[in-house]
């Protein structure tokens, strides 16, 4: 009887816990299309700001989607090559060594640093370099915020690629980087995208780490010395205004992200599951 009612109490709990998480998820989705669908036109899609525009007037937010994806993209792909060369020589090279735990360790306190210490230290850096704020600025700052992310991520995918694997591809001669490269990459492609992803949900969202070291600019990006406009911060100056119209159209930016995000994640589960024909099970 004990037993029974310990079961019910946990799975009661467990239902409650869902019910939360998918009913915040509803709830934020529900407010931002309800508050800014009415906003949402093909001028805002396709045009830059306007004089004025923060004022109630003409213009749209080209250059922050531009922008965006130009930051997130970019960072994703400088963190991605880091990240996979950190990762393999952890588990080829460096496997179950005292270094290897303090590599994870670092890696772990990184990924709870707030974003808004990867900006200060971004700022410092630019400093040093006696660079502006710009797009390679946002870019250096946001693959740093990503790459313990992603790093963690595509390690504990790799962690679960059995060991048989590795030593068949040994013993038909593979060195070590044909292994890494043509045997674990291929066998964990989709894990990989899934680390993939979760890094660029956490860079194209983030704006603290790129208030102070990618500026932010009216015009489209042109060149990496120039600030970039970002949607995070569109989202946050037009909410900053006391213009009910701007603040409709700041829920309309935080609407695009959204579906921007939801893309990303629709289009990187499709090509995983191509990939996942290479995968053993």
């Amino acid at each position: 009887m004990g037993k029974h009612l310990e079961e019910r109490i946990f799975l009661g709990l467990m239902i409650a816990s869902t019910v939360i998480v998918v009913g915040s998820l509803i709830l934020i989705l529900a407010a931002v299309v309800v508050k800014g669908l009415p906003a949402l036109n093909l001028q805002m899609l396709t045009q830059v700001p306007q004089g004025g525009y923060y004022l109630g007037k003409e213009g749209g937010i080209l250059n922050a989607i531009t922008g965006s994806l130009a930051l997130a993209g970019g960072a994703t792909l400088l963190s991605a090559f880091v990240s996979l060369a950190v990762v393999l020589y952890l588990q080829l090279f460096a496997s179950n060594t005292r270094f290897a735990y303090l590599v994870r360790l670092s890696l772990d306190v990184l990924w709870g640093i707030p974003s808004i210490v990867y900006g200060a230290f971004g700022f410092t850096l630019l400093l040093l370099l006696g660079l502006r704020a710009s797009l390679l600025g946002g870019i250096i700052t946001l693959a740093l915020l990503e790459l313990p992310v992603m790093v963690r991520a595509m390690d504990e995918v790799m962690s679960m690629v059995p060991f048989e694997l590795k030593e068949a591809s040994y013993a038909l001669g593979a060195t070590r980087l044909e292994t890494a490269l043509g045997t674990i990459v291929r066998q964990t492609a989709p894990g990989l995208m899934t680390a993939l992803l979760l890094a660029l949900g956490r860079g194209i969202g983030d704006a603290a780490s790129v208030l102070f070291t990618a500026g932010y600019t009216d015009r489209l990006p042109t060149s990496l010395l120039r600030p970039v406009a970002s949607l995070p911060l569109a989202v946050f100056f037009q909410l900053g205004t006391p213009i009910p119209e701007v603040q409709q159209r700041a829920y309309a930016s935080a609407l695009v992200l959204t579906i921007i995000v939801l893309l990303i994640s629709l289009g990187a589960r499709l090509l995983a599951h191509r990939l996942t024909r290479h995968v053993i099970r």
